[in-house]
């Protein structure tokens, strides 16, 4: 299994996004990794390391899929691998729930993503998104 960070989504990935995609809610799974020091791509000097650059960026964002109808529903410090086997570990793992493929769309093309993005791409060295959609189990 091949594993690649990237902080931008390839062109099939990115057609992915207009499709109508399941019904109801989707949950994206974000696996991110910082850079040491943020670089921002104006050339901006700056003294942030790459997780408070992208500090910036969750602040805003958190408001943004509210805005959207969805939320963070959980985030954490990645600690340890605890099963299989990866080079590097990733720092954080976010996961956000939006009422639909196309809600998240809409927001990702709003004038306030495109201001707040300059801190996610200064911060990020990569990332991984997972898609996903809730199943039932049959429990309660």
């Amino acid at each position: 299994m091949k594993v690649e960070n990237a902080v931008y989504p390839n062109k099939q990935q990115m057609m992915g996004f207009f499709e109508a995609g399941p019904d109801g809610a989707i949950y994206m799974v974000n696996l991110l990794k910082f850079k040491e020091k943020a670089v921002y791509e104006d050339g901006r000097e700056t003294d942030l390391t790459g997780r408070e650059a992208y500090d910036l960026y969750s602040e805003g964002v958190k408001a943004l899929i509210q805005t959207f109808g969805g939320e963070i529903t959980f985030s954490g410090q990645v600690e340890r691998l605890s099963l299989g086997e990866v080079e590097e570990l990733w720092d954080l793992i976010a996961i956000a729930r939006y009422p639909s493929r196309a809600a998240m769309m809409e927001m990702m093309q709003s004038p306030t993503m495109a201001e707040i993005g300059q801190h996610r791409a200064a911060g990020l060295a990569g990332q991984l998104n997972i898609e996903t959609t809730d199943i039932d189990f049959g429990g309660e």
